[in-house]
């Protein structure tokens, strides 16, 4: 290995998911530009050899005490990065005198691997260690993942397919180079195919080199990819060639320090518009307003109201609420005729959290009237059943004073665009853009990754979140704690960092939530939205 990547320095490889700071996303046509541009200006093989040195350093570093060590290669370059990276775990075992046992397979044709991965054999070769069958089952303690790089698009077939099911079945620890093999990078989704399930709890680390894959961290690719390491391979991006997407960082630096003059009409109001009244033939939805409404409250709203819809007056109507009793409780029509608040630029109106079927009739005049907008759950699927709905939301883009963001969920999303949620979900960063630049809003395409998405912008996909968000409600909390960053957004041109924030905290607060406390619920989550 030349000296050039010998000296490198460590400090490049990163940790993705233990920092904060926005990173750009690049997908398979961006990635592969880059590695042309920089591969025109470094000497040959420099790049397959920096890789597979970072390959060897993360291997080194998640499993310093694994005795036997499984290098599974493909027949391309990601098998070549495989090789390099056994090159290097072979020679320091034994200059360190470790005595690992290092085993690598080839799963292709040696004779037509291309001329970098050629070249990693026989420097392979010339440090001693040399092609051998896989191990047994269960016969190795770590195993480097180098069968399939980003260019994958089907589940691996023929010498691929036994090595690719043993790693996806193991529960030992394994270390996937660039993407998990299989994995779409663009999407995260996986091809059509019977994919083996990975035991709860494996470990599994994934290490993107030269630029951060966006399949990695939406749709199925956060379970896949476990832990994240990112290694640039010393190089930058052509200037010219713009991210495809971004990764979130932590809490947005708009939420400045409260004014000490502050008093509650600084900071907005939020109006929800949902919770469905009982009636003889409706259910009682109440709890999903008062989910928003708490949300919102507790992240920063001057005033919250909730504006209940449908159903009968009763003497035993919810007029307050004794957990949040700072909560004022109207009819939806009493919000309407007030067109003055609700053109307010400091007036956010939630709507459809608990709406049922009778969102509908009030939606036109919401959707005509209301400055600041968020439409989430039974507005959604109003909208999706209705032409006539549908005009009326992609009016508002027409103007500069209405602020628009919906809040689907993969089933939503499906329904606004026509199509299946199959659809969606292999393609989520696609689907979250047309939805924006179709209706002209800031679109949040919730789930693992959610993706927010804005007219002509590049999408961003939120690192934070988990499993604990999959219960009901956190929807409703989201799309409060949204509402409350609308209200209290001056500049129109501040919405998509302060929404991307309110996602952001929405998951941090999952991620933080502490393991031997009780479960996390929709309830608890709203409380500490601030």
């Amino acid at each position: 290995m030349t000296s050039d990547t010998d000296s490198r320095p460590s400090a490049r490889l990163l940790d993705v998911f233990a920092g904060g700071t926005p990173l750009p996303l690049h997908d398979v046509a961006a990635s592969r530009a880059w590695e042309a541009a920089s591969a025109k200006v470094l000497p040959p093989h420099t790049l397959m050899a920096r890789a597979g040195l970072a390959i060897a350093r993360v291997a080194l570093a998640v499993c310093p005490h694994a005795r036997h060590i499984w290098v599974a290669c493909g027949p391309g370059n990601n098998g070549g990065d495989g090789f390099v990276a056994a090159t290097h775990l072979h020679q320091w075992s034994r200059s360190k005198g470790l005595g690992q046992q290092i085993t690598v397979s080839l799963h292709g044709r040696e004779e037509t691997l291309p001329e970098d991965a050629r070249w990693a054999l026989t420097q392979m070769r010339e440090a001693g260690l040399d092609l051998s069958p896989p191990p047994s089952a269960g016969g190795w303690d770590m195993c480097i993942d180098a069968l399939l790089g980003i260019g994958g698009n089907r589940i691996p077939a023929g010498d691929l397919l036994a090595p690719w099911e043993a790693l996806r079945k193991s529960a030992k620890p394994v270390i996937q180079v660039d993407i998990p093999s299989g994995l779409l990078a663009d999407s995260g989704a996986w091809p059509p195919g019977d994919i083996p399930l990975t035991p709860p709890g494996a470990e599994r680390h994934t290490l993107c080199l030269l630029s951060l894959k966006p399949g990695v961290f939406t749709a199925s690719g956060r379970d896949a990819a476990g832990r994240v390491w990112y290694d640039d391979l010393g190089t930058q991006p052509p200037a010219s060639l713009a991210p495809t997407a971004w990764l979130c960082g932590q809490g947005s630096a708009l939420r400045p320090d409260r004014p000490h003059a502050s008093h509650k009409g600084s900071f907005g109001d939020v109006l929800v518009a949902g919770g469905q009244r009982p009636s003889a033939d409706k259910a009682g939805m109440a709890g999903a307003a008062m989910l928003a409404a708490r949300a919102a409250l507790h992240a920063g709203a001057g005033r919250v109201y909730v504006c209940s819809i449908g159903g009968d007056t009763s003497p035993g109507e919810i007029s307050w609420d004794p957990a949040c009793p700072e909560l004022m409780f109207r009819r939806v029509e009493q919000c309407l005729a007030d067109p003055q608040q609700l053109a307010s630029p400091r007036t956010a109106v939630v709507c459809g959290c608990g709406g049922g079927h009778s969102i509908r009739q009030h939606l036109p005049a919401l959707l005509s009237r209301t400055a600041r907008l968020v439409l989430d759950a039974d507005a959604l699927n109003a909208i999706a059943d209705d032409p006539g709905l549908q005009a009326l939301l992609s009016q508002r883009r027409d103007r500069p004073d209405r602020l628009t963001v919906l809040t689907p969920h993969p089933l939503e999303a499906a329904r606004l665009l026509g199509m299946g949620i199959a659809d969606i979900q292999e393609n989520r960063l696609t689907r979250a853009t047309e939805l924006s630049q179709r209706y002209g809003a800031l679109v949040v395409l919730k789930g693992s990754g959610s993706i927010v998405a804005a007219p002509g912008e590049a999408p961003w996909i939120n690192r934070s979140g988990n499993a604990r968000l999959a219960t009901a409600g956190t929807g409703d909390v989201l799309a409060g704690m949204i509402g409350a960053a609308l209200a209290a957004c001056e500049l129109a041109e501040d919405m998509p960092s302060l929404v991307r924030d309110a996602v952001w905290r929405h998951g941090h607060l999952a991620d933080t939530w502490p393991d031997h406390g009780a479960r996390l619920t929709a309830g608890a989550l709203a409380v500490l939205a601030g």
